[in-house]
């Protein structure tokens, strides 16, 4: 029996518009889809944990789910009660910012004045216009603010019912997984899943213990500097580090910002050399220790997921891009026929290139991950 081989062109047209068809789905399942992947993330986190529940202390599979659940809802109070009192103190420093910046602002009208040849009336003028048309539309903000807070609640009502979901039917996905492909392929599947899953866990593992390093080598470097509030910006930052080049220079933003509003414009000035120097360590030393460079996304791909991203879930997109790309790249690259996809999305492979070692004592050795 003959082959009949499809034309490359056959081939690239199907490819774009199988491309079109899924990005258009996935769009149109945001407010599902994107709680639904978080929980996946955060269900392949405490996977582990559940595991040890249920084999040492013989807890039933429901118990060890809403122990998981338990634990990570008190995490994120946790984390809402640290960021709410951070808020609460900075706003008290609302004065403070006022009266820094209509400094600022005068001296920057004269500033203008001398350069541009417009006066400080017709300054004012331009400025109340824009303040007219600003609170013309505070109907329409609040509107905003409310549908956002609103979506932010059901975002998080869903993600926690589909972490105890799949937490709780873990094994029934798995074996669903498995039973899709024919029996010759069983084998090969379940090696493929096993490796996936393996691979999964150590990745999102390695990515909240470079939040915590991160968010305690910039808190210590802020508090060093002595800009207000080095806590609240170091756990910002660690936060905001998960969306690559983009996070770590708004985070910055925001750094010099207080900075400049609370200390003074040198303070400005460290800062951004500290956030230079932390974006340095996390990049050459955290992430390949920590995360490991087979789930790397080059930077090219990394840039374009964060845009894709942003452009169909949002926020929410922005943050689950790479951890998306990461998964699709350990699958490509067990998949024969998708290795190349999965080598277009990694780091530039260099053979004869030695891992990185670092000997902290006589017994421990810290060395650079796959």
């Amino acid at each position: 029996m003959n082959l009949i081989k499809s034309p490359f062109v056959l081939k690239l047209a199907l490819v774009i518009i199988s491309i079109i068809g899924l990005g258009y789905l996935v769009r149109l399942g945001q407010s599902i889809l994107a709680p639904f992947f978080l929980a996946f993330l955060l269900a392949m986190l405490f996977v582990p944990f559940a595991n040890l529940l249920e084999r040492k202390i013989k807890l039933p599979r429901s118990i060890s789910t809403m122990v998981s659940v338990f634990i990570m809802i008190g995490v994120l109070l946790g984390l809402g009660y640290f960021f709410g009192t951070q808020l609460a103190n900075f706003s008290k420093d609302v004065p403070k910012l006022e009266k820094q910046f209509v400094s600022v602002f005068n001296e920057l009208q004269h500033w203008i004045s001398e350069k541009f040849n417009v006066n400080t009336k017709e300054q004012f003028q331009y400025i109340n216009q824009g303040l007219n048309k600003l609170l013309s539309s505070t109907g329409v903000i609040l509107g905003f603010t409310l549908s956002i807070f609103s979506t932010g609640l059901g975002f998080l009502f869903f993600c926690i019912l589909f972490f105890v979901f799949i937490l709780n039917y873990r094994r029934l996905l798995n074996q669903f997984i498995i039973n899709v492909f024919d029996d010759k392929h069983i084998d090969k599947v379940r090696e493929v899943v096993g490796e996936i899953q393996s691979m999964t866990k150590k990745y999102i593992t390695g990515l909240c213990i470079q939040i915590v390093i991160v968010s305690i080598i910039t808190s210590l470097t802020l508090t060093i500097i002595g800009v207000k509030y080095a806590i609240l910006l170091g756990v910002l930052t660690g936060v905001l580090n998960v969306i690559p080049y983009i996070g770590v220079l708004f985070s910055m933003v925001i750094s010099c910002f207080i900075a400049f509003a609370t200390g003074s414009p040198s303070q400005c000035i460290y800062v951004l050399i500290g956030y230079v120097i932390i974006h340095a360590i996390d990049g050459n030393v955290i992430l390949p220790f920590v995360v490991g460079s087979k789930v790397k996304i080059n930077a090219l791909f990394s840039f374009i997921g964060i845009l894709v991203g942003e452009h169909l879930w949002g926020i929410s997109g922005m943050f689950l891009c790479i951890p998306a790309m990461a998964i699709v790249k350990i699958i490509f690259e067990r998949v024969d026929g998708l290795k190349p996809w999965g080598n277009l999305l990694g780091e530039e492979e260099k053979p004869d290139r030695k891992k990185k070692s670092y000997k902290i004592s006589r017994t421990i050795t810290l060395q650079e991950k796959d």
